[in-house]
């Protein structure tokens, strides 16, 4: 005699694993889209501030720091600037800002949003932490008499005698003239914008474009070098 399917007891082991997992995965889904990737990262590349400087972390290749700044961080001698040797604190800002926007480029902003803050602090001391390696002048272009007392005027103050930084400001001796004067004239129109208190508006407004132009070759031909103690 054959039985009636409905009266066949219910087996819940397909039907009810079914809904367990799918459940799981929801969940799993609703936590991975809530985090903000503020906890450390616990993959491979996270152990390291030069791997994620060689191979881009999470973000791949195409966002590694050496694709742009070089093995060396030496910078490419244009708009890439030299990160070797910079101070790790005003390293971590940067990378911030650029994830906030408050220093805009797209690329920079990408890159640091595949960082996590435990990231960032690891790229940040891995770069302050290497030799001051720095790409020659990609021109030895005359620099005005006046240009070294301009800039002890306008910019020593906050970035040492020589440019090679101080409490106050980030180095800026050995970096690409083209960086530099890229640099001041998006200060100049408050493009950029990541500084306190907005003095560098204000100094870079005071600048012609003649200025910002000497200022930026200037710089660029001071080979790299640690700042004094005291300054």
């Amino acid at each position: 005699m054959r039985q009636k399917r409905w009266l066949q007891p219910h087996h819940p082991s397909k039907f009810g694993g079914r809904c367990l997992a799918l459940f799981a995965l929801c969940a799993l889904a609703l936590t991975t889209a809530c985090t903000d990737r503020m906890a450390p990262s616990d993959d491979r590349f996270g152990r390291s501030g030069e791997l994620v400087a060689m191979s881009g972390g999470e973000g791949g290749a195409r966002y590694a720091c050496a694709t742009c700044h070089g093995v060396r961080g030496e910078g490419n001698g244009f708009d890439a600037p030299r990160l070797a040797g910079l101070p790790a604190g005003y390293l971590q800002k940067q990378m911030e800002d650029f994830a906030a926007g408050l220093r805009p480029h797209e690329a920079m902003r990408d890159v640091a949003r595949f960082l996590d803050s435990h990231e960032r602090v690891q790229v940040a001391n891995h770069y302050a932490a290497m030799a001051m390696h720095a790409l020659p002048p990609a021109t030895q272009a005359s620099i005005d008499a006046a240009t070294p007392a301009l800039y002890a005027r306008a910019c020593q103050q906050c970035h040492g005698v020589d440019g090679v930084g101080s409490v106050n400001g980030p180095p800026l001796n050995a970096q690409p003239a083209f960086y530099l004067t890229q640099q001041l004239q998006d200060w100049q129109v408050s493009k950029r914008r990541n500084d306190g208190n907005h003095e560098m508006l204000k100094v870079a407004q005071e600048l012609d474009a003649g200025q910002v132009t000497q200022l930026g070759l200037y710089l660029a031909q001071i080979p790299p070098r640690p700042a004094s103690p005291g300054r």
